[in-house]
């Protein structure tokens, strides 16, 4: 197969500064992309700022021949969020690609955990992916074409404890990105999501270590077993114009990568529903069997 290039592409990708997200921007890069170095390069629970990290990516970037500039802004925020695509409009005059991967993390129990700290999660995983792509979008319907690519999360499916707020933040990327995948296929935009499994910031040995209540020596080799570089390629497919794939999501890292999907059981049917009727027949109800795989093309009806 050819190499998979973006040469004249221009992508966005946001918490590009570390991490999963720096290794995304190396690799469109190297591949032909000019890409917006979006971060805000605050901690990582989500306080501070620093305009070092992006600035290092993108001399990371120009160094081996690459073309990028540094945006640095809070994608928690509407209107930094606009100031991130008019960088990439200003600097290059067009958008093709949007990876929304900008994070934070806060691991708690929910019974200690302030709703302060829900509101920040929603702001920057959620929100923030829904300001960057609502600037984004009129560039990319004018253009009939895009790829949007989300971060998500495992820690949805209930894997991960003390991930309440993070969970629920990252829940709302997947419905997120569902839902837009349904709409925006009628402009040329595909919309799909990686979950990303990897040694960041956000699985560092101290903060897995507060969540599973563990020393944090069991988990110094993440780094090693998972590193960032290895999220990148999954995502690059999703982001290439040869990608068909809509309203996926992607498990990827560790030198693996696979689909996450949701399945509607056969379930049970009653013309008198009752709460015993239910009770007697959960095991029918929970059954996988001959399960239905929902996903966006049967929905409209393309298969």
């Amino acid at each position: 197969m050819a190499e998979l290039r973006f040469d004249g592409r221009v992508a966005i990708v946001t918490g590009a500064g570390r991490g999963v997200g720096r290794c995304h921007a190396l690799l469109l890069a190297a591949r032909g992309a000019k890409v917006v170095v979006a971060d805000l390069g605050g901690e990582l629970d989500g306080t501070g700022e620093s305009s070092a990290p992006a600035e290092l990516v993108v001399k990371e970037i120009e160094a081996e021949g690459g073309e990028a500039v540094a945006a640095f802004a809070s994608v928690a925020e509407e209107a930094a969020a606009n100031s991130i695509v008019q960088t990439a409009i200003d600097a290059f005059g067009r958008l093709d690609i949007v990876v929304n991967n900008a994070g934070i993390a806060a691991p708690e129990y929910f019974e200690t955990h302030n709703m302060d700290k829900f509101r920040l999660m929603n702001a920057v995983h959620y929100l923030g992916t829904v300001y960057v792509t609502k600037a984004a979008y009129p560039h990319l319907e004018a253009a009939g074409y895009g790829r949007i690519v989300n971060t998500c999360s495992e820690a949805v499916l209930g894997m991960v404890p003390k991930a309440t707020s993070y969970a629920g933040g990252k829940g709302g990327v997947l419905g997120f990105t569902k839902g837009l995948a349904l709409d925006a296929m009628r402009h040329g935009i595909l919309v799909n999501a990686v979950a990303p499994r990897a040694g960041t910031r956000l699985s560092g040995p101290d903060v897995m270590a507060a969540t599973y209540d563990q020393p944090a020596e069991l988990f110094t080799g993440l780094p090693g077993q998972f590193p960032p570089e290895q999220v990148s390629p999954v995502m690059a497919y999703l982001a290439h114009e040869s990608c068909t794939l809509n309203g996926e999501i992607i498990v990827a890292g560790g030198g693996q990568a696979m689909r996450l999907a949701l399945l509607e059981t056969q379930g049970i049917q009653s013309d008198d529903m009752t709460p015993e009727f239910v009770a007697e027949h959960v095991d029918q109800l929970l059954d996988l069997k001959d399960a239905n795989l929902i996903e966006v093309a049967i929905l409209m009806g393309e298969h």
